[in-house]
């Protein structure tokens, strides 16, 4: 069972559905597009009771959890009280995602590099700071999960102010009581998966995502408005220095906190002239970077959930195609700050080969599909060459439509330059 109703659920429910094992598929609330091929039920993804009953009452023998939210809110353990298999994080360890404050203070404790930082539970304890703080851009951050919105890079001391303001103001609710304000790190980001038995590590390839609402990093931070993967800019050499400087010392730190860390960690790292730092950690598959790693995936991904599952990872290795994916996310008008709903999506069909439609907010009505939310379809393409998949990507995206469109059109277009030929 696949817990999430996004494009990201649907990239895992397609993936898994694919497994040799010829699993059973269920989902919860899952989606339209994710019930042609699973069982649907309309639970949503943070009644953990309603899940575990259905877990139990349906004997599902894995349940993979797509958001944060159930994570941090204990879906692990409610599962492992009732005797049933999880893939993912308990409780203590998506703190990891949780709280930014617990993240840096992990990093710290396990010599991790990451940006320096300075953090604060009152709004005047903030301003104070901004107010002796000379260095800028800095970097406000609400300390919760707040669905990739609840990070500002201030340019000024007025912006960081205002940032602090709207933290403390409410803007994110429980997760803007605290907040991290810290330096800005230049250079590159690289998000970076693995998969985990709480010892072991199975590196996945990384992927590159794009935050920002508009063309050349403009507008503000969504959850993801693309991504592709592979990355031709990283080295080898740096994407080993990330894993044994970030990934491992964080593995083996949470373990010595009593907090072992099974499943998937996501690490965002910014690569600098100095080296690769850490940014944030996530305690779930990230979204719309899983898009473009999963159809590339060779291996048998729910072999490899449950070796994790039963601390089997040890000498394993993942398979990978040498094909490029690229993604691009359709967004409904208004979105970030507000979605539009209901506008009917043409132009489904006969999609060409090479490419994937995954359904992030829709609803389906006498077989017709229309918008349900912000981020509405993720459109990948894949090919030998970032060329031929961006263009897949981008020629798909052209026969879709519906009222208020809104898409970025640079997607992966720095990669075309980097691509060795």
């Amino acid at each position: 069972m696949v817990v999430g109703s996004g494009g990201r659920e649907h990239a895992l429910v397609e993936t898994l559905a694919a497994s040799t094992l010829e699993p059973e598929m269920h989902a919860a609330p899952g989606n339209p597009a994710i019930s042609r091929i699973a069982r649907t039920v309309d639970i949503p993804a943070d009644d953990l009771v309603a899940l575990r009953d259905y877990a139990k009452e349906n004997e599902i023998d894995l349940t993979v959890v797509g958001p944060e939210s159930p994570l941090i809110g204990g879906i692990t353990e409610a599962f492992w009280e009732a005797d049933l298999k999880v893939f993912g994080p308990s409780r203590a360890a998506a703190r990891i995602e949780g709280s930014k404050v617990f993240a840096k203070e992990l990093m710290r404790h396990a010599g991790v590099p990451t940006a320096r930082y300075e953090a604060f539970d009152t709004e005047a304890a903030a301003l104070a700071y901004l107010r002796a703080h000379r260095d800028y851009p800095a970097v406000v951050k609400a300390d919760g999960a707040a669905a990739g919105k609840g990070v500002t890079v201030a340019h000024s001391r007025d912006e960081a102010e205002e940032a602090v303001r709207a933290s403390f103001g409410g803007r994110f609710g429980a997760a803007g009581e605290r907040i991290v304000i810290e330096e800005c790190l230049e250079g590159r980001e690289a998000s970076i998966f693995v998969v985990t038995d709480g010892q072991d590590i199975l590196p996945f390839l990384p992927a590159q995502d794009y935050k920002r609402a508009y063309d050349a990093d403009e507008g503000p931070n969504t959850g993801g408005m693309g991504s592709y993967s592979p990355l031709m800019w990283m080295e080898p050499a740096t994407y080993a220095a990330i894993l044994e400087e970030i990934i491992r010392p964080t593995i083996r730190q949470m373990a010595l906190i009593g907090a072992p860390y099974t499943g998937l960690l996501y690490a965002g790292v910014m690569v600098t002239e100095t080296g690769p730092k850490a940014l944030e950690f996530n305690c779930r598959f990230g979204d719309p970077e899983t898009q473009v790693i999963l159809p590339r995936l060779g291996s048998d991904l729910l072999e490899l959930m449950l070796a994790a599952n039963n601390e089997d990872l040890a000498g394993r290795e993942v398979v990978w195609s040498a094909d490029k994916a690229v993604c691009v996310v359709l967004a409904s008008e208004g979105y970030p700050e507000s979605s539009s709903t209901g506008d009917e999506i043409t132009g489904l069909e006969n999609i060409p080969a090479g490419v994937y439609i995954y359904h992030a907010a829709t609803e389906e009505r006498d077989g017709r599909f229309y918008t349900a939310g912000g981020r509405v379809l993720n459109v990948v393409g894949t090919g030998p060459t970032v060329i031929e998949a961006r263009a897949r990507a981008y020629a798909a995206v052209e026969q879709i439509y519906f009222e208020g469109m809104h898409y970025r059109t640079d997607i992966a277009l720095e990669a075309i330059e980097l691509e060795d030929f």
